[in-house]
């Protein structure tokens, strides 16, 4: 082959990852935010029946300022919680005990030149203390601070805007962006990208979560899906924690699948998919619009997901109470330090931690 020849497929070779990678930042601009990338520009008259399924909350005009600074360094940090409300399509899955919570909530750092990030996962049992917040019911009854409290109940006393000041209250960081995913749109966005391969090396089965896998490589619909981000009670010790770890594992391998699946190229898919996504997403104002998601997707393209560190906050089981956890104070504050100076998250910030034991990660893997 001739040296022009030679060098004309390496080209094309290079273009051809380009374009992989390409596809494959923008898919991660979905799992690690909790939206689908909903196409850049090319829905066409399909834009206005999308942005009128978006959902959103006035975050900013909620809390006011009263807020950590903002950072103008271009690095962005996303609070991304999962709903475990029981209303409409959820109560399937049971009912309201009090209010909906946060059934999973994590911090998406991303990065000055948006070629990093980071996600911060933190377990709903942690006990932390809870800032005065306005009632989620009417809008005005204000909620008194307190010590102690689970960090999911923010969510079920004072909703979003309650989540984002308790996460700004512990961490010091302003939250850029909020984005929520409930149960059901979270099902129904499985089912539209076909299902996530994963391979399990211990059978699960899970009463409260309706999961039942043996060992095996499986092709897991929406339902199985939410079962196997929701089991906790049959991995690890039966905590929080282990389910974190299922999740991170379940996100990998759903980054994986939709890659490969060629949802981009696809416009039926693609269509499908941003219906599905935009119905099943709640977002701050700055986000509730097609047009924002997708400048906002736009940004993250470069990230792939050897680009992405996950971890949980560093925890204990609280002394007083097993059933809870607490954060490690030295290292929670190492962490938070490291996220607000825009720096990789150390090492040392798992060492001791709870979070950091077992081995429910392992459990699932990419099919």
């Amino acid at each position: 082959m001739s040296d022009q020849g030679r060098s004309g497929r390496i080209r094309a070779t290079g273009k051809r990852r380009a374009e992989r990678k390409r596809r494959k930042g923008a898919t991660l601009a979905w799992v690690a935010a909790g939206v689908v990338l909903v196409g850049g520009g090319g829905l066409g008259a399909v834009y206005f029946k999308l942005n009128g399924n978006l959902k959103g909350v006035d975050i900013n005009g909620a809390l006011g300022t009263d807020r950590p600074d903002e950072v103008d360094n271009g690095s962005q940090d996303i609070l991304v919680l999962g709903s475990d409300s029981r209303h409409g399509d959820n109560a399937k899955y049971g009912t309201d005990e009090g209010g909906a919570r946060s059934d999973t909530a994590m911090i998406l750092h991303v990065y000055e030149g948006h070629k990093k990030a980071s996600i911060v996962s933190i377990p709903r049992d942690t006990l932390v203390s809870r800032p005065e917040c306005v009632s989620d019911k009417d809008g005005r009854t204000k909620v008194p601070a307190a010590d102690r409290q689970m960090f999911n109940t923010a969510y079920e006393v004072g909703g979003p805007a309650c989540a984002v000041k308790t996460v700004e209250t512990m961490s010091g960081i302003r939250m850029d962006h909020y984005v929520e995913v409930d149960f059901t749109g979270f099902k129904k966005l499985i089912d539209e990208l076909g299902g996530v391969p994963v391979t399990t090396t211990k059978a699960i089965k899970d009463s409260k979560s309706h999961l039942d896998l043996p060992p095996g490589t499986h092709q897991l619909n929406g339902e199985q899906s939410l079962g196997l981000v929701r089991t906790r009670k049959s991995v690890g010790d039966g905590s929080d924690l282990g389910r974190i770890q299922l999740q991170q594992a379940f996100m990998k391998a759903l980054i994986t699948q939709v890659k490969d699946i060629g949802v981009f190229t696809n416009p039926k898919k693609l269509y499908d998919l941003g219906d599905a996504a935009t119905k099943a997403v709640t977002t701050d104002n700055d986000l509730a619009s097609v047009s924002s998601l997708v400048s906002f997707a736009n940004g993250l393209k470069g990230i792939g997901a050897e680009d992405m560190k996950m971890v949980t906050l560093p925890v204990q089981y609280d002394p007083r109470d097993p059933n809870r956890v607490v954060p490690l104070d030295k290292q929670s504050q190492e962490l938070w330090r490291a996220l607000r100076a825009d720096l990789p998250i150390p090492a040392s910030v798992t060492e001791g931690s709870a979070g950091d034991k077992g081995d429910a990660g392992k459990i699932v893997s990419g099919g």
